[in-house]
């Protein structure tokens, strides 16, 4: 089977260039494709970062400069040195400069997703493939996957009327409205996750919390969720105190 080059559907998806048909075919790859995930995430990071400060454009001044000092006559060669030195500590103070603007500035709520959020990793369910719940279960990871939220929220519900102890659908209700942007819905779901405390997915719950009330601007709740995410030491502990720096409500 031929591999897909997706380095031309990714620049014209991040542009916003694709037409509705090839859009969603290529959201559909995205729910299938880790490896691409993680290339779109990457690219979103670097694009931000060259929004922020053009580094590159300056970095292409110096180079010009430095050229055109070369072409000088051998006569002035120590004045050129000099210059390129010049040149040289200047870059290196500016790039320094900005490297503590972009590691120190507030960033908003769309530059922190961009940084630091990714597709929930969906785990393969416990139950008996016999399990007439876990049909619904199983369809509603497979429109998850193709990021059919609405549908997949619907199907994990269904398993939840059928069993509203199924606590690992209750965390994917919360993430499919999550997705859908219904984030009152959403959080009513991870704050049933975490109430019930004694099973795999807290975590998980608490970060999302988090990351409702940053959707939600509800700054003291965001930051308190915030800070018990980077005590708690799980997974995301680490990004939760990177976002406690950066934020800005």
């Amino acid at each position: 089977m031929k591999t897909i080059d997706f380095s031309y559907f990714i620049e014209r998806f991040l542009s916003g260039e694709m037409k509705e048909a090839e859009e969603e075919w290529f959201r559909n790859e995205l729910g299938r494709n880790e490896k691409l995930r993680h290339e779109i995430a990457l690219r979103q990071l670097t694009n931000t970062s060259l929004k922020n400060h053009d580094v590159l454009q300056l970095r292409n001044k110096l180079t010009a400069i430095a050229s055109r000092k070369t072409e000088q006559t051998p006569s002035k060669k120590g004045r050129r040195r000099k210059d390129l030195t010049r040149a040289a500590v200047f870059a290196g103070l500016v790039l320094c400069g900005t490297l503590a603007f972009l590691n120190n500035r507030t960033m908003s709520t769309d530059e922190i997703f961009d940084h630091y959020y990714k597709f929930y990793d969906i785990t393969t369910p416990l139950r008996s493939a016999n399990d007439a719940g876990n049909t619904d279960y199983l369809t509603a990871i497979e429109y998850f996957n193709v990021q059919d939220y609405h549908n997949a929220a619907h199907y994990f519900s269904r398993v939840l009327s059928n069993d509203p102890r199924y606590i690992e659908s209750v965390l994917m209700t919360g993430v499919s409205k999550f997705e859908e942007e219904k984030y009152a819905e959403a959080k009513s779901s991870f704050t049933k996750v975490i109430d019930d405390r004694d099973n795999l997915f807290f975590e998980d719950a608490q970060w999302y919390l988090a990351l409702c009330y940053l959707k939600t601007s509800e700054k003291d709740k965001a930051l308190n969720s915030l800070k018990a995410v980077r005590k708690s030491g799980s997974i995301y502990s680490k990004n939760a105190g990177k976002i406690l720096k950066k934020i800005k409500l």
